[in-house]
Parts: C-alpha cells; sequence; structure tokens
C-alpha cells in the first residue's frame, strides 16, 4: 500500500478529474468586485455569499459551454463562437437576454474597432 495523500496537496480532487477547485470556478475576487457595483458604498457582502455566487455563476458558464460544446460536437466545429453560445443560451429558456446581449456585443464590438484604429495610428 502506497502512503500517499488521497488528494493532491494544496488541491481538491472535487470529483471533477483532479481539477482544483480554484481551477473550477471563476476569480473571487472578480465576483466581490461586480456584487459590490450593485450595493451602496457603506455595504458589506459576506463571504458566503460571494462563495455561492461564485459557485453558481461558475456552474452557469460551464453548462451554457457544454451545451454549446456539444452543439458544435454534432456539426463537427472546432471553435465554439458567440452564436453557439447564444444558442445555448435559447435552448435552456434564456431566449430575453438574448437581444440585450446581441445590443451589448455590437456596442461591444464597435468601442474596441474605434479603440484598433487608433492603436494603429500611434
Amino acid at each position: 500500500m502506497s502512503n500517499a495523500p488521497a488528494n493532491p496537496p494544496g488541491g481538491d480532487s472535487g470529483g471533477f478529474g483532479g481539477v482544483r477547485e480554484q481551477d473550477r470556478f471563476l476569480p473571487i475576487a472578480n465576483i466581490s468586485s461586480i456584487m459590490k457595483k450593485a450595493i451602496l458604498a457603506n455595504g458589506k457582502i459576506a463571504k458566503d455569499a460571494k462563495e455561492t455566487v461564485r459557485e453558481c455563476i461558475s456552474e452557469f458558464i460551464s453548462f451554457l459551454y457544454c451545451r454549446a460544446s456539444g452543439k458544435c460536437q454534432r456539426e463537427k466545429c472546432k471553435t465554439i463562437n458567440i452564436d453557439d453560445l447564444l444558442w445555448a443560451m435559447a435552448t435552456l429558456g434564456f431566449q430575453e437576454y438574448i437581444e440585450p446581449l446581441k445590443v451589448y456585443l455590437q456596442n461591444y464590438r464597435e468601442v474596441h474597432a474605434h479603440l484598433a484604429m487608433w492603436d494603429f495610428f500611434i
């Protein structure tokens, strides 16, 4: 019998093929920053609330990605694009978010195209 630990040091096997917890979830600092924008300046957010939102958001993104990935595999596509993710959202019942996301994406692309043009001249 081996004396090796069951879990890798500093990690959490968590049933995800040995993937560490910090690799499965979005960074807590990013989640916390976004959450703080939605409350009053002197408001506080409990650590367990941040961790719960972090897990939910990470699972939601993973769920969308898996649905889009399955579509791409069936269609023999090698790259998941925004249309695949929007399709996944629609099939999962999030149709009301698709148009606002398309508007946001269009605005985002316009701003970044404009910024890229200025980078060219600098």
